[in-house]
């Protein structure tokens, strides 16, 4: 007895023929993955996502935190449900010298189901030490001295995150493209931003924490960078429309 899906059915010359059902079948997959990604282009709620529904909170500097950064956090919100506390503080960076660092921010955190640690361009523009991925860890028995680094600092938030909830789950958004001088966007220049986000990816590895690449996946280049940057550092909205479509793929499906 030949099944529904049978694509191939003999006639009475036994010559092989093509079934009605097939293309039948066909059409109904091509509509069901229409509609999956109708449903994404639309901007539905993404409920199959595990972190539907959860409460996030971030911390950072300035571009985490100026009115146009609401674009992006509200896409969190209409598709995954989620919460957003902003802890983020203009001029902070992850060193200790940089402003209201974000060691500082953590500190004054609550329990939440994610910590996002969005990286600012600061820590590079003020020439903050970068440091090593080892900086205030068992490596150094926490030496307090390297928490003046970013390596150092961004290892303080994490360690300081797991004791405040063991069960956290921590995501790493990596410093974007600034436009302030090559270095804020060359990936090839030896002292530039890019080597700030390196150490950033070193120490999520060491660490285990998913990380999203803002500097090399957001796109943005000197060809595009009026449209989506209001000045050399921050961006506007179409800026955080297009980063928040990024954001969300990764924190939707971050593995």
């Amino acid at each position: 007895m030949k099944s529904i899906i049978e694509t191939i059915v003999e006639n009475k010359n036994n010559k092989p023929m093509i079934s009605i059902k097939t293309p039948l079948l066909v059409l109904f997959l091509l509509i069901s993955v229409s509609l999956s990604a109708q449903q994404y282009q639309e901007d539905l709620p993404i409920k199959n996502s595990l972190n539907y529904g959860k409460s996030v909170a971030v911390f950072g500097g300035s571009v985490s935190v100026i009115p146009p950064s609401e674009v992006a956090k509200g896409l969190w919100k209409e598709r995954l449900g989620m919460s957003v506390t902003n802890y983020g503080v203009g001029g902070a960076g992850f060193s200790s010298l940089q402003g209201k660092s974000l060691q500082q921010q953590v500190d004054e955190a609550g329990v939440f189901d994610i910590y996002i640690l969005w990286a600012s361009t600061n820590d590079y523009t003020n020439n903050r030490a970068i440091g090593s991925y080892t900086d205030y860890t068992e490596f150094d028995d926490f030496d307090e001295e390297k928490l003046v680094s970013q390596a150092g600092g961004i290892n303080y938030c994490i360690r300081k995150i797991y004791e405040l909830n063991p069960h956290a789950t921590i995501y790493f958004f990596t410093s974007s493209k600034a436009f302030n001088n090559r270095g804020g966007y060359d990936p090839f220049d030896e002292n530039g931003m890019v080597k700030y986000v390196e150490i950033q990816k070193q120490i999520c590895e060491l660490h285990g924490i998913p990380y999203l690449d803002q500097f090399t996946l957001g796109g943005y280049n000197l060809y595009n960078q009026d449209q989506y940057y209001r000045d050399p550092i921050h961006m506007n909205e179409a800026g955080y429309e297009k980063l928040g479509a990024l954001q969300i793929a990764f924190l939707a499906f971050p593995n």
